[in-house]
């Protein structure tokens, strides 16, 4: 233990407390110089938000669209993730299946069409956000996961996917760590992207489409008025047909939604570009994105430039669900993700973190996004996304605009969109079942779920990072 803290020590010592990803964001915006009106008002300027405004102006080139983001563009968790491009809109494939068991199919495909759709505007777009549908792998580390791992595999073969189910051997060949006892490579699902320049990109294509964006500008109220919705700014008023709400993790001007969204900050270090050297110790062919199989895991991918990223872990809740970014730079999660990452990949000792960081992500008890409409139909929602929203967030547009229009789609008559999640309850009971919830999977990770977790089991509840 002595050595692996003078190990994690050294690690850490030269790691920033920034942002990787910052680098590739654009320039500043200005903040709304005063009132103003418009036919769409999107609240949030992360992937969500952004997306709403391409695609409705795909939609209705016509429309005037104006967005407004209390920040920087992106500056929520869409550009502080992992860049990890989900196919699944369900928080994966056995969460879906075990709350919508007759409708999974038609989950499954809409989550891949809205990954292959993703994949050809950026291509026809000209967008260099580095994305590659390379696939990823779930690795086992505990005896119990490897029988977990081969029921999922099953579960992908039997919905269409490529499936390799690896051995310790197998896995090991593919991506070198002494932890793996058993690995799922499947090569069709998902993929990687850098997210702030994918943030980049759509904010770009929003502007070449008219858009306009302005950055800076909070909105503390929305409300009902004659005409449409009326929403309250620092610099005045402004008043709009139909709104979209994309604000996440965020406090947003709705009331109700602080009832099922929960901020759960997750933590998040990349290292300096490795030498080819140390590559060969890993293998790592195909530069695929990795997760373990505990409740509360670690996720990993390489950068363009030869690093590594490594989050996730053991989610963090600050009492009455805080989310200013003074918490992005806490020291306790970072240590445990570097003892975690110097376990995983011993090989490489001596290799230093340059970048640390935090962010809140918006989840639900359910794991899954929560959809609906105010003020008359004339206000739309799309938030809570799980930690999975780097692709799904488009698909949360599409439902979001799909709403507006008060038409049935494919999208809106889906069980996900239809129900709601359970609300959490209020503070102060909040921050304890939290607490305990979070305990109760760390136990389970060991290999016993206890019965706390076997109660949210049955109505599909629970928290992961």
């Amino acid at each position: 233990m002595v050595a692996l803290n003078a190990q994690v020590d050294r690690a850490l010592a030269d790691a920033e407390p920034a942002v990787f990803w910052d680098a590739h964001r654009g320039s500043p915006r200005d903040a709304l110089p005063g009132s103003a009106e418009a036919d769409l008002v999107v609240v949030g300027a992360g992937l969500t938000g952004l997306w709403t405004a391409v695609l409705a102006k795909q939609r209705d080139p016509g429309l005037d669209v104006l967005v407004l983001d209390a920040g920087r563009a992106g500056s929520g968790g869409s550009a502080r993730s992992g860049g990890f491009l989900s196919e699944s809109l369900t928080h994966g494939l056995a969460h879906g299946a075990h709350l919508w068991p007759s409708e999974i199919g038609a989950l499954v495909e809409l989550g891949a069409r809205n990954l292959r759709e993703i994949s050809e505007f950026v291509t026809a777009e000209g967008i260099d956000a580095d994305l590659r549908l390379c696939g990823k792998t779930a690795v086992a580390t505990e005896p119990h996961q490897v029988g977990e791992l081969r029921d999922e595999a099953d579960r992908y073969r039997e919905h269409g996917f490529r499936v390799l189910f690896q051995g310790a051997g197998g896995v090991r060949a593919d991506v070198d760590s002494p932890s793996f006892r058993a690995g799922l490579r499947l090569p069709d699902a998902g993929g990687l992207v850098d997210p702030a320049k994918l943030v980049g990109g759509l904010a770009e294509a929003a502007r070449r489409r008219g858009v306009r964006l302005h950055e800076h500008t909070p909105v503390n109220s929305v409300r009902s008025a004659r005409g449409g919705p009326s929403l309250q700014c620092p610099q005045g008023t402004v008043r709009a047909a139909r709104v979209v709400l994309a604000t996440n993790a965020f406090r947003g001007p709705l009331r109700r939604l602080r009832r099922y969204v929960l901020p759960v900050w997750d933590y998040v270090l990349v290292t300096e570009p490795l030498p080819d050297s140390a590559w060969d110790r890993l293998g790592w062919r195909d530069r695929q994105g990795i997760t373990d199989s505990h409740n509360l895991f670690h996720y990993y991918r390489p950068t363009p430039d030869g690093r590594i990223l490594w989050g996730g872990g053991s989610p963090h809740y600050f009492f009455g669900g805080r989310t200013a970014l003074r918490h992005a730079w806490r020291p306790e999660p970072h240590r445990a993700l570097a003892e975690a990452f110097c376990t995983t990949f011993p090989q490489l000792e001596g290799v230093r973190f340059t970048h640390r960081w935090g962010g809140p992500i918006d989840s639900t008890t359910r794991s899954t996004p929560v959809f609906g409409t105010a003020c008359a139909g004339r206000v739309a929602y799309a938030v809570g996304f799980a930690g999975l929203g780097v692709a799904a967030s488009r698909f949360g547009a599409q439902v979001a605009l799909d709403l507006l229009e008060d038409g049935e789609t494919e999208r809106t008559t889906n069980p996900l969109v239809r129900t709601h999640p359970m609300a959490f309850p209020p503070e102060p009971l909040r921050w304890p079942l939290v607490r305990a919830t979070r305990c109760a999977l760390r136990e389970a990770d060991a290999g016993e779920r206890g019965r706390w977790l076997r109660l949210l089991d049955r109505f599909g509840l629970g928290l992961g990072s």
